[in-house]
Parts: C-alpha cells; sequence; structure tokens
C-alpha cells in the first residue's frame, strides 16, 4: 500500500509516499506527488484517564476499550490506560480487568497516577486516597499485572518514596515525579533513584521561584527526565508550552492529554476519582473548589496547540509521538515513520486535523 503526502519522519518533512507491508513501514520514498496532506507518526499518549464519555479510573474494561477506540479515531495509536488515586482494592481489580486489554495491544499499559502524591498539591485527586507508598502494594500489582503494570506516579518526599523508586524501577515500571511539593533537592534525589517521567510538569507542582527552583526546574533541567506537557491552552499558556519545549528539546518533551471522560463530549457534569466535576467551555474543574480536574483533549488538538505555540511540526510530532515511546521503553518499534516500525500513522488535512487513522498497517474504521 502507498500513501503520497507531506511525510513527517525523524529527519525533517519529506514529500513522497509511505510504503506499508502487512504490519509496518516499509519505506518513505521521496517523489513528486500533488497531496497537500500531512502523514505523521501514530499518536503516543501517556496520561490518558478517558474520553468519549468513558473513563479508564473505575477498572471496567468495556468503558476502556469504548475510550480506547474514542481516542484511537484521535490518531492515538499507542495509550496507556491512567487511573487516579484509589482505595487499593481499586487498584487491584483495574489491573486484572485491564491487563488482558494490554495482552491483546489496545492498551500499552497501566498508569496508576498516585496514590502515592502529596495532599497539599493534590490538584483533582482525591485527598481520601492519598497515602505515603507501599512497597507490598506495589509488588502486589506488578506481580498481578504480568508486566501490564508500566508506569506509577509519586511524590519523593512522601515517607518511602525513594525505596519505593527504586523497586519499580528494578522491576521495569517507570517512576514518575508529579503532584508534588518536593524541593529541588528531592526531586534530584528521585532522578537519582530511577525517576525518568515528570507528570504534567508545572501542573500539581509547587511552583518554581528564582530562589526556590522546586520541581519544576529540577526535571526540565534533568537529561533522564522526559517532562510530560499538557498542551490544551488551559493547563499551560502557550509561552510555558514553547518556553518548556525550548528547555528540554523534543527528545525530552512529550505532549500528553491527561484527558478525562468529557474529551469528546458536550459541557456538563462528570465524574472523576469519585469527586464531581462541571465542564465548561470544554475545561473539566471539580465542583468542590475549580482545581483542574483532567482535560477535554486529544492528542491530534495538542499537536495543533503546540504547532499554534511556535513549535515547528517536526518536533511537536516528536513531541507527540517518538519522545514518549522511547520514553515507555518502545522507541524501536513505534512513533516514528521508519522502515521496520508498526505502521501506526494518521492522516493530517491541511489544518491538521484527522481525515483517516492506521494502525499495524490496517485503517481504522
Amino acid at each position: 500500500m502507498r500513501i503520497d503526502g507531506r511525510v513527517v519522519t525523524p529527519a525533517g518533512v519529506v514529500t513522497g509516499s509511505v510504503e506499508v507491508t502487512g504490519t509496518q513501514i516499509g519505506a518513505v520514498t521521496p517523489r513528486d506527488v500533488a497531496h497537500p496532506q500531512w502523514i505523521v507518526p501514530g499518536f503516543v499518549d501517556i496520561h490518558d484517564h478517558g474520553g468519549g464519555g468513558d473513563t479508564f479510573t473505575t477498572g471496567d474494561p468495556d468503558a476502556a476499550l469504548r475510550a480506547a477506540a474514542f481516542h484511537l479515531r484521535h490518531g492515538t495509536t499507542t495509550l496507556f490506560a491512567s487511573l487516579v488515586s484509589s482505595p487499593f482494592p481499586l487498584m487491584r481489580a483495574a489491573t486484572a480487568a485491564f491487563a488482558p486489554l494490554v495482552d491483546a495491544g489496545v492498551l500499552a499499559g497501566i498508569h496508576f497516577e498516585g496514590p502515592y502524591l502529596s495532599a497539599v498539591r493534590c490538584g483533582a485527586q482525591n485527598p481520601e486516597f492519598l497515602r505515603d507508598p507501599s512497597l507490598d502494594e506495589l509488588a502486589t500489582l506488578i506481580s498481578q499485572g504480568g508486566g501490564a503494570v508500566r508506569m506509577v506516579t509519586l511524590a519523593p518526599e512522601r515517607a518511602g518514596a525513594l525505596d519505593a523508586i527504586r523497586m519499580l524501577v528494578s522491576h521495569g515500571v517507570i517512576a514518575a515525579v508529579g503532584h508534588t511539593d518536593a524541593s529541588y533537592a528531592e526531586t534530584l534525589a528521585a532522578v537519582d533513584a530511577g525517576a525518568s517521567v515528570g507528570t504534567h510538569v508545572f501542573n500539581g507542582m509547587r511552583p518554581p521561584h528564582h530562589r526556590e527552583p522546586g520541581p519544576v526546574f529540577a526535571l526540565l533541567g534533568a537529561p533522564s527526565v522526559v517532562c510530560e506537557l499538557v498542551a490544551d491552552g488551559v493547563h499551560l499558556h502557550d509561552g510555558t508550552l514553547s518556553f518548556a519545549a525550548g528547555v528540554t528539546g523534543p527528545d525530552r518533551a512529550a505532549l500528553v492529554t491527561d484527558a478525562m471522560a468529557a474529551a469528546g463530549m458536550p459541557d456538563g457534569a462528570y465524574e472523576l476519582g469519585g469527586q464531581e466535576v462541571e465542564v465548561r467551555d470544554r475545561v473539566a474543574r471539580l465542583t468542590r473548589d475549580g482545581a483542574i480536574a483532567g482535560s477535554t483533549l486529544t492528542m491530534d488538538a495538542a499537536l495543533r496547540q503546540a504547532v499554534g505555540a511556535g513549535i515547528p511540526i517536526v518536533d511537536a510530532c516528536r513531541m507527540a509521538s517518538t519522545t514518549p515511546a522511547r520514553a515507555i521503553g518502545l522507541g524501536e518499534t513505534v512513533g516514528a515513520l521508519q522502515p521496520g516500525w508498526r505502521a501506526d500513522l494518521a492522516i493530517l488535512d491541511t489544518d491538521l486535523r484527522v481525515v483517516r487513522v492506521m494502525r499495524a498497517g490496517s485503517w481504522v474504521s
């Protein structure tokens, strides 16, 4: 199969064709073509709580299937199912429910955002469920998941957090720093222990100050850390988005949605982690205190926001696909239009809106 257009490759934009052979990219060939459409790698979203009216946060596998299908139609071909802070029985039940979906390739893994987070910086996390990291809980989830548990976000200042990070990393699970009031030094201690992702950097964190840089500067400056950035114009001002991506470069910045069930849905009342959420003008906030409660974002919209903020499309595609794929250990199989890699791609029109999506060589209906 041959697809013509402006192809976004790791080396730059190539006007030509993508050849698909079976489930893989066969070749990217420069040639004269008349198609103005963009061909970009399938998006990789490593922080997503749901969409299309369905959520990952309750551990319902049918809802997870529908949410994954919704985001797939928006070009996300690799997806983590992110939960929010929850009681341990729900974490266990969700692991059991989602592990078969990971085995089937519907999900790339499970991400527990909490419950080992800061009460001071909990944001829309339910404070009722916050607690110190438990090695026993983590060991149970890792064992039960059989490789499905891929990332855990925690606050490094909580008691036992550094031991938890070391334990996660030793089992091949990504440790992420987020929802934290940690100091600069405490954050770097987490990085030294093996933490390699910053969860929606700037949001749910002690704000940076020139005399107390805190977690934001520590994460942006750490060469081994990939920094998640929610590019919806709400979580981050476009100037902040552009600045952060300039500091990290596209190889250490990952666009994420942090989407919840309201993504793709009308304004109204929703729920997140047992808390009421009101969505107005596409912005989700807790009804109790107005805290931002995830987003209504999709990855194609995140790409448009990043390009609109002045980030070149090649860099924005790295941030939406290549970099997050590498951050979760899939950087040699998905996330770029390269020969031998899985044929995941999205065709976008001249306004960068999705026209068609391919996953593993098959068009998505």
